[in-house]
């Protein structure tokens, strides 16, 4: 760099100083709210720590396995409940639990953030135009220099390991969002707005259903970044699993590294399989079959929303429902007879 610069001579541009200077001037500025802030935080995954650590370790992985085989299968629910006793077997019971309500709560935050913002960016493109370019900065920007920010604003600790988390677990929510409802096939959408139906109506009751299985694979990716980035937020105090990776790494103990980072791995692809299990098909089925109630209440209403006949005052006309679900059936069907000639 020092030759190039003999050759072509440029002036430094200070970015980093820049920074610097904007967060300290946020920290002085937003001092009391960034404390309200942090305490909130902490007390909100301390409380929820505590309510996992409740139960004896043992009822709590076999109530886990029994979630298992209620949502997805036997199988899956007795080799979970056999992997989370092996986490309980090798002491690292309490770390997990840290990690998982630190997850859980991040996990929440990201996916109440993403999931509007995925749905305005699919139906404006002008909001699409302006998210990507954001989108692209966060994913592309190195995990660990999220956690300089963090550090700068709450110090060590948990809250600073749940900022983090929370922000390199954003985009893929908000891109498969987009993604799945910019994919709801066109004349299911016209077929509902022929027959009455207002955009907020058929955004929930036809656009949404449609798009779940994409948007819960966001869910998931938000759970599995959620898990990386807490393991890595161990490096500046967060509790959990990742706290006994850095101590496992100071101390060159290759034992208690090996296992902090098997039970790691339990606990992605328990939340990895159980999560993938709500946006199958026949959750959408599912979802689709209770179209009416969702789409509005008061069925027995009288008055009429569309042509031909009465449907709720505040939701699509079973015709609209009748019609949405005839395009589909015609479009499954075109495609099983292209793919069978």
């Amino acid at each position: 760099m020092a030759e190039v610069n003999e050759i072509v001579p440029l002036p430094r541009v200070p970015v980093g100083d820049a920074v610097e200077a904007a967060v300290d001037w946020v920290g002085d500025v937003a001092g009391p709210v960034l404390d309200g802030f942090a305490t909130a935080t902490s007390t909100v995954v301390e409380g929820f720590t505590s309510l996992l650590l409740l139960p004896p370790p043992v009822v709590l992985a076999l109530l886990l396995g029994l979630l298992g085989v209620a949502v997805r299968s036997v199988r899956f629910g007795v080799l979970s409940a056999v992997a989370l006793l092996l986490v309980v077997s090798m002491g690292l019971w309490v770390s997990a639990m840290e990690l998982l309500a630190l997850i859980l709560i991040a996990t929440v935050v990201a996916t109440a953030v993403p999931v509007p913002v995925g749905i305005l960016a699919a139906r404006s493109d002008r909001t699409s135009a302006v998210v990507k370019p954001v989108l692209d900065f966060m994913q592309t920007m190195p995990a660990f220099t999220y956690l300089i920010p963090a550090v700068a604003f709450f110090s060590i600790g948990v809250v600073p390991g749940f900022v983090t988390t929370v922000i390199f677990a954003l985009p893929p929510g908000v891109r498969l969002t987009e993604l799945g409802i910019r994919q709801v096939d066109a004349e299911v959408v016209e077929a509902g707005t022929a027959f009455g139906g207002s955009p907020r109506q058929i955004l929930r009751g036809i656009q949404l259903p449609l798009a779940l299985p994409t948007i819960m694979a966001g869910i998931n990716q938000v759970i599995m970044l959620a898990l990386s980035m807490a393991v890595v937020a161990g490096f500046i105090g967060a509790p959990g699993l990742g706290s006994d990776v850095v101590r496992s790494i100071a101390s060159l103990d290759l034992g208690l590294g090996f296992e902090a980072g098997l039970s790691v791995v339990v606990l992605a692809i328990y939340l990895d399989r159980l999560t993938a299990s709500f946006g199958t098909a026949g959750a959408v089925r599912g979802r689709l079959s209770r179209t009416p109630s969702m789409l509005g209440r008061g069925s027995t209403g009288s008055g009429s929303t569309g042509p031909g006949g009465s449907g709720d005052d505040d939701g699509l006309t079973s015709e609209a429902r009748v019609e949405a679900e005839r395009q589909r059936s015609r479009r499954l069907g075109a495609g099983a007879g292209a793919g069978g000639s």
